[in-house]
């Protein structure tokens, strides 16, 4: 008689062998539980890297109720994809970290201004630092950039209060930040507009203590304003574009994804309303052997991000079989456009 230990009977999801290495990389699911489901008639915010974008693009595309507070209306389809309107929710572009995360949410609930306004680029024309290439023409006055600012912090701040779910994507530790007032800028400065004065702005890579710390503040300011607000994380699966540390951009790639997933996870474990999908774990995952990466070897392929949205609409959404043959997305796997601030970093590296 065999004796009785404590993972006996437990289901195949906990066994490697059963649930990663004799099965086809395609058919690799790893979510086993979520904590709640996405109804048609939910209005769904997103934020953060570039990899956000991509669920966006799933939602919509599955007919879910993606909202979008700052839309504009009196452009064409054309001008609003180029001025990346509907790229997320309001146009504050991409959030790397959550330091920034927790900057908007100061500047839009509590009025705090940041020391550094305006930037001006190499042609004159005038950009926002925390959103610097939000406006590829630039801005001609620095009234003309302030008043586009209210208007998406406005527009934020309506996203907040209206959203059933709040999708962000943890994307670095990394970043820069102003020595006067610590504020958090998406891009060094110099990249994309303004100058860089190390005596004015200063490198930092968050560690996790900080992050969590972060991350924790700024789901409760959250949560807070809007009761019933939910909240989805993931961790982004491409590779940092490059590293200020004195170390490999590999290893630095590795602290900073093992930083936020155990963020992700702290979060995750506090808070009932808060869920993790586990995207980076479909991309990064030995079951694909790498084969999700661009040839870059840094962003995800189209058939690894429709891998990522087949199993997230079969899990999180109540209306798939509608929409995605189902439970399983149906989209096809072709280039997409992401916009991503930090592929301007190996372009100005070598400029």
């Amino acid at each position: 008689m065999a004796k009785s230990n404590p993972y006996r009977g437990l289901p195949p999801h906990n066994f490697w062998r059963r649930a990663v290495s004799t099965i086809h990389k395609h058919e690799f699911d790893p979510v086993v539980d979520v904590r709640f489901t996405i109804s048609k008639e939910d209005k769904v915010g997103t934020a953060g890297s570039c990899f956000a974008q991509h669920l966006a693009r799933a939602l919509k595309e599955a007919g879910f109720n993606y909202l979008v507070t700052e839309r504009g209306e009196d452009l064409t389809e054309e001008e609003r994809r180029r001025l990346q309107y509907g790229v997320f929710s309001a146009r504050y572009g991409n959030i790397y970290t959550v330091r920034q995360l927790l900057d908007l949410i100061g500047e839009a609930f509590d009025g705090k201004v940041p020391a550094e306004r305006v930037w001006q680029r190499d042609d004159n024309k005038l950009v926002d630092p925390y959103r610097p290439r939000i406006n590829p023409d630039g801005f001609e006055s620095t009234e003309e950039l302030l008043q586009s600012r209210e208007v998406m912090l406005q527009a934020f701040r309506e996203m907040v209060v209206q959203s059933d779910v709040f999708v962000f994507t943890l994307g670095l530790t990394e970043g820069w930040r102003s020595r006067e007032d610590g504020s958090m800028f998406p891009l060094a400065p110099g990249v994309a507009g303004g100058q860089y004065n190390p005596a004015r702005h200063a490198f930092v890579n968050f560690s996790v203590n900080e992050v969590i710390s972060d991350l924790d503040e700024a789901l409760q300011r959250l949560k807070g304003i809007n009761h019933r607000l939910r909240v989805l994380l993931t961790v982004s699966p491409v590779a940092l574009i490059a590293t200020h540390e004195r170390r490999h951009v590999a290893v630095a790639t590795t602290y900073s994804k093992s930083v936020l997933r155990v963020a992700a996870e702290e979060m995750f474990r506090k808070y009932h309303w808060v869920d993790y999908f586990p995207s980076y774990e479909i991309i990064t995952g030995n079951i694909v052997q790498g084969s999700y990466y661009s040839e870059d070897l840094r962003d995800a392929d189209p058939v690894g991000v429709a891998h990522v949205m087949r199993v997230f609409l079969k899990h999180y959404t109540t209306h798939a079989a509608a929409s995605t043959n189902g439970g399983y997305w149906t989209g096809t796997p072709t280039e997409t456009e992401v916009v991503c601030d930090e592929n301007a970093i190996d372009a100005a590296a070598r400029g």
